[in-house]
């Protein structure tokens, strides 16, 4: 069988140092086009928009959408109207409303739709999902601290309304909380501190519980220097669970049960390929819809000015 030749469009960070090297590693799929205003790759047919990309006729069966949230659904549309199949970097848009259009768009076309979460294709993920699934859980506790200038540097888009601000790289945390934890989840409080030159917040703390009452705190940071922390820890009937660095590494009462590489965008890619030969779609609201409403429940600081 050939391989799926996909379409990268937005060449920019995320693209170069995860998708790019994910394709290669993926059977089953290549990479045969790239659309970017500012980027090329040596080698790859090149366009500066997906329009036009669509336009010139290149043969391509899907398309990886690392553009920014808020103009990722015109893209999607415009891609499954052509009779692509469409991966959405996460978050999948600017907004919750807008993907069931999208879904529906991908069934109505016979095109797969794939919002992905690649935090929940971490090495700890499942297994702590398997443990929760046999124990009682009595709390859960986040800490998502980073360093927005390492991670995306002079990116402005990010403080932008539909940027989410500390909350894109928190959505992880959100992605992994609602995969492992056998009940929904929902929001019960949010205080959100906004640089006063920003229009998304630096910083969030967030009060959830799941529908038996277990408590979850979140405490999200976005100037966080030094070591950074992507932590989920979980209090048990059967002792404290911890998954660390963005759940590559798991461990119980201290004791090491995972200590894996990064390799969460090689299962982003693996899962692609699986969903569009078997004719179907994978989009997942729910870590975006926590986000949104941290947004209505939210009480607001103002902080001190943020820049680059």
């Amino acid at each position: 069988m050939n391989p799926l030749r996909l379409a990268i469009v937005g060449l920019g960070k995320i693209a170069r140092d995860q998708h790019i090297p994910a394709i290669a590693a993926t059977p089953g799929i290549e990479l045969a086009a790239v659309a970017s205003r500012n980027a090329a790759l040596d080698g790859i047919a090149h366009f500066a928009t997906l329009d036009d990309m669509l336009a010139d006729g290149l043969e391509i069966d899907a398309v990886a959408l690392c553009t920014p949230p808020q103009v990722r659904r015109g893209q999607a549309a415009l891609a499954l109207a052509s009779g692509k199949h469409v991966l959405l970097e996460k978050p999948p848009g600017a907004t919750v409303s807008e993907l069931a259009p999208l879904t529906a768009a991908a069934e109505a076309t016979g095109r797969t739709l794939f919002a992905t979460w690649h935090s929940r294709f971490a090495a700890a993920v499942e297994p702590a999902r398997a443990f929760l699934a046999d124990h009682n859980i009595r709390s859960v506790t986040i800490e998502w601290k980073e360093d927005v200038r390492v991670w995306h540097p002079g990116q402005e888009w990010i403080w932008e309304p539909g940027g989410l601000g500390v909350f894109d790289p928190a959505i992880n945390a959100l992605s992994i909380l609602t995969r492992i934890l056998p009940r929904p989840v929902f929001l019960t409080s949010a205080h959100l501190a906004f640089p006063a030159n920003r229009a998304a917040p630096i910083a969030a703390e967030l009060d959830m519980a799941d529908t038996e009452g277990v408590p979850i705190r979140a405490e999200l940071d976005f100037l966080q220097t030094g070591s950074q922390t992507w932590d989920i820890r979980v209090e048990t009937d059967a002792g404290n669970l911890t998954l660390s660095s963005g759940g590559a590494k798991l461990f119980h009462d201290g004791v090491a049960l995972i200590n894996a590489k990064e390799a969460e965008y090689a299962g982003i890619y693996r899962h692609f390929v699986e969903l569009i030969r078997a004719g179907r779609s994978d989009v997942d609201a729910t870590p975006l819809a926590l986000v949104a409403d941290a947004f209505l429940l939210g009480r607001r600081t103002i902080v001190d000015p943020f820049e680059y």
